[in-house]
């Protein structure tokens, strides 16, 4: 309940076992209400007015005693000027008519004290020995006012005049009129609150019990009666409609909610069923890359075999490096697949740690180097004189300023040209931005640019190939890194525009630190022995033949326990091992070859067409040193084989 739509009942202070009994009773409600507002109408009132009068007698006290002070200063000039203090002091006893004066003195332009008055009744109490500053003030229950005399404009003397100031008096009698008053009141708002329980509250009573037995016998057949014509009347007829209303309904809804029941169950159903099928989908996509990735290792050994074999004929050479871009872009949509499935479940993985930016943007302008060649595109790259250190997974931030760089030189015609600008922004914020000249962005296509498999290149010839999943990609992991990846185009024939903004560590560069080599006792020569494990027949030729025209010495082997043999034998330099060994897995492989006495010095590779954070991190436990996503870098085998790469 409110008080005047304003104040909740609550808000009242009263005790807690009478706010509970007004708060259960709509009567006791009525008569608070007539109570409280009757007695703050009262009280507001009351209060106005003796405010009104204070005020008034204040100010008519003050008026009287400066025309009293002003007619003593006229009288007394003479008596002033004269030095006849005997005609002060008759001036003075006039006051006498002026009950509520107690005291008064004239003093001289000197301020001594010159005459002095007394009421008979009053107490004794003597006036200030020196006149003040002109004006008045209370003080103890008395007025006290100083005025000037003056004679042709000079200052003569001053007027002392005490007067009694009844405030309080007047105000305890103003209280206790109101007292009076409001008991009056109370007791007829009391009567008033009574006759309109039995007119109103009867009824809503009646209301109350029928609803409730409604609700605990779930009878609508119950009417409330009607004894009155006015609102309350028409509200005991408008519940008896509704009754009969919800009477006819409730079957009606009873047999609706059984159906509805009925669907729901059904469109679980159907969303369980959409679930598996999602999951199932997420790992048909792993497994399919991974499994992609057999096929596509032998094919990279063969590739980078021709090539170490051609032995300076070049006549074959445009046809492989044709099938070795062709292999890039395989392998380019291999790892798309698995960032689907990394989107999709959650699984993308940071490994944090302080990089600078511009090693991060060397990186992807290395490896994007070859397409934007391909299409003879003019790149330009612009860094902050200032070197930016991010708190970052270099591989991954590489990766969103590759696929940008990429994308831009899909779109943009040969002989385009492609911008990458880095600049600092807002302080700890940098803006990495990628422009192009290319076809740009229709203005219906860029609200869903970033969305999964969202392709802008809808002609049927499709001249621009990809499954349509970098961008989003890049997005979701600028997000990772606390920024946000925006874009802009303005249409067609206009290029296009991706701003990066990353949160910055520092503008400092880190600690150098000494690039990590093995020391002698780990750097193995040419010539070495390695043991290879790898169930592929094809991918296992042809790597052991790249392997052996680089000068080492290959035993192979294609399940896990014959390579725990070989190992046992004699132990190797390298051992390279797929995971997916029949007989004894790659991980437990490496956990046998690692408990040998005579394999303490073996370095241990992981062969695998699984690459996520989990996948390298059980193969660190199992005790790999490195681990090679096929189909494998033959620069990055090259530099293990070489002790160049730590662990």
């Amino acid at each position: 309940m409110r008080i005047f739509g304003k104040l909740p009942l609550e808000a009242v202070p009263l005790p807690r076992a009478i706010m509970d009994a007004i708060r259960r009773s709509v009567r006791r409600k009525i008569t608070f209400l007539v109570l409280i507002v009757t007695f703050t109408a009262l009280v507001v009132m009351a209060s106005a007015t003796i405010v009104l009068d204070l005020r008034s007698y204040h100010d008519t006290l003050v008026s009287d005693l400066l025309a009293q002070a002003d007619l003593l200063g006229r009288t007394s000039a003479p008596a002033l000027a004269f030095d006849d203090a005997k005609a002060a002091g008759e001036n003075l006893a006039l006051l006498k008519a002026a009950p509520k004066i107690s005291n008064a003195a004239i003093y001289t332009a000197a301020g001594r004290l010159f005459a002095a008055y007394a009421a008979p009744d009053a107490p004794a109490m003597a006036p200030p020995p020196l006149p003040q500053a002109e004006g008045h003030r209370t003080e103890g229950g008395y007025m006290l006012l100083f005025q000037d005399i003056s004679e042709h404009g000079e200052r003569v003397g001053t007027v002392f005049i005490r007067a009694r100031y009844e405030m309080r008096e007047r105000l305890l009698s103003y209280l206790g009129i109101l007292s009076g008053v409001l008991m009056v009141s109370l007791l007829v708002a009391i009567w008033a609150s009574t006759w309109l329980q039995g007119t109103v509250t009867e009824p809503i009573l009646e209301i109350t019990e029928a609803a409730r037995k409604v609700m605990t016998q779930r009878d609508y057949s119950l009417r409330v009666r009607k004894t009155t014509e006015d609102e309350i009347g028409f509200l005991v007829d408008t519940f008896n409609a509704m009754l009969a209303e919800v009477g006819q309904r409730s079957s009606a809804l009873e047999e609706s909610h059984r159906d509805l029941e009925k669907e729901m169950t059904t469109r679980r159903l159907a969303e369980d069923s959409l679930r598996v099928a999602d999951r199932r989908k997420d790992e048909f996509l792993a497994t399919l890359a991974h499994e992609l990735r057999n096929p596509l290792a032998p094919i990279a050994n063969a590739l980078a075999l021709l090539d170490l074999s051609a032995r300076g004929n070049d006549e074959a050479k445009p046809a492989r490096q044709m099938m070795q871009r062709q292999l890039r872009q395989l392998v380019r949509l291999v790892d798309d697949l698995l960032d689907v499935s990394r989107i999709t479940t959650g699984k993308i993985d940071l490994r944090l740690e302080k990089a600078a930016l511009a090693a991060i943007i060397q990186s992807a302008v290395e490896t994007a180097a070859p397409v934007i060649e391909a299409r003879k595109h003019r790149l330009s790259v612009k860094l902050p004189a200032e070197p930016v250190v991010l708190m970052a997974d270099p591989t991954r931030l590489a990766q969103v300023f590759l696929n940008l760089l990429t994308n831009a030189s899909k779109f943009t015609a040969e002989g385009g040209e492609i911008v990458l600008e880095a600049k600092t922004g807002a302080p700890g914020e940098v803006i990495v931005s990628v422009s192009d000249n290319g076809i740009g962005i229709e203005e219906d296509m860029q609200g869903m640019i970033f969305e999964m498999f969202a392709q802008v290149d809808r002609t049927l010839e499709r001249s621009v190939a990809g499954l349509g999943v970098g961008l989003s990609l890049a997005r979701h992991l600028v997000g990772l890194h606390h920024g946000h990846l925006t874009m802009h185009s303005a249409g067609l024939g206009h290029g296009s525009t991706f701003e990066a903004r990353l949160p910055v560590l520092q503008t400092q560069p880190p600690n150098a630190r000494s690039p990590v080599r093995s020391n002698a006792t780990d750097t193995q020569p040419l010539g070495s022995d390695i043991l290879l494990a790898e169930d592929n027949q094809d991918a296992a030729e042809s790597f052991a033949m790249l392997l052996e025209l680089l000068g080492h010495r290959v035993r192979t082997t294609h399940d896990g326990d014959a390579a725990l043999a070989r190992a046992t034998e004699q132990a190797p330099d390298f051992a390279f091992l797929d995971i997916g060994l029949p007989g004894r897995n790659g991980y437990d492989l490496a956990r046998a070859i690692r408990a040998l006495p005579n394999c303490g010095h073996t370095v241990l590779i992981a062969l695998t067409g699984w690459g996520q954070e989990s996948d390298r991190q059980q193969a660190r436990d199992a005790g790999f040193k490195h681990h090679l996503v096929k189909p494998m870098d033959l620069e990055k085998v090259k530099v293990i084989l070489e002790g160049r790469e730590g662990p």
